[in-house]
């Protein structure tokens, strides 16, 4: 497989995890946490790395190099969620529905019957499950496939694809 393919592959990776992510949330009806929305925004630096590596070929190393490492932290991440939701270590205060979280909103906010419903997601409460992993497990799981792929990437020289 070509470089060019590499790069396609591993940024439509990101296209589909991202636009999953985003089904998920607007057609599934499951609103992301705090480290939720953490886990999207290296997805979204790899599809931007991936366009410019695809754009300027001659730079696609160093591109895929920062991809591979956007999607390490993104795997990071999802380990810690993933843990998080598994009591094995604390998460953050601000989505475990404790510290100042709520603070500055009305009770008209938090209510369903108010029309500007807000609630509050809590990181430590898995949405949804599949094969024992929660979302966060499979974005780490996920991540990190894509990780070694654009490591390939970047670990290509260029006459060889």
């Amino acid at each position: 497989m070509t470089r060019h393919l590499y790069i396609l592959l591993t940024t439509s990776g990101s296209i589909a995890l991202l636009g999953g992510a985003l089904l998920f949330q607007y057609v599934g009806g499951l609103a992301p946490c705090q480290m939720c929305i953490w886990q999207r925004w290296p997805h979204a630096a790899a599809i931007v790395l991936g366009v410019l590596a695809l754009a300027q070929i001659r730079r696609a190393r160093g591109f895929a190099a920062i991809a591979a490492l956007a999607m390490l932290i993104g795997a990071g991440i999802g380990v810690f969620h993933a843990g998080v939701e598994w009591d094995w270590w604390e998460g953050i205060t601000a989505c475990a529905g404790s510290g100042n979280a709520l603070d500055g909103l009305t009770g008209d906010s938090l209510l369903p019957s108010s029309g500007g419903a807000l609630g509050v997601v809590r990181c430590d409460e898995a949405a949804w499950v599949f094969l024992g992993l929660s979302m966060a497990g499979w974005n780490a799981v996920f991540s990190l496939i894509l990780a070694g792929l654009w490591i390939k990437v970047a670990s290509t020289p260029r006459a060889a694809g």
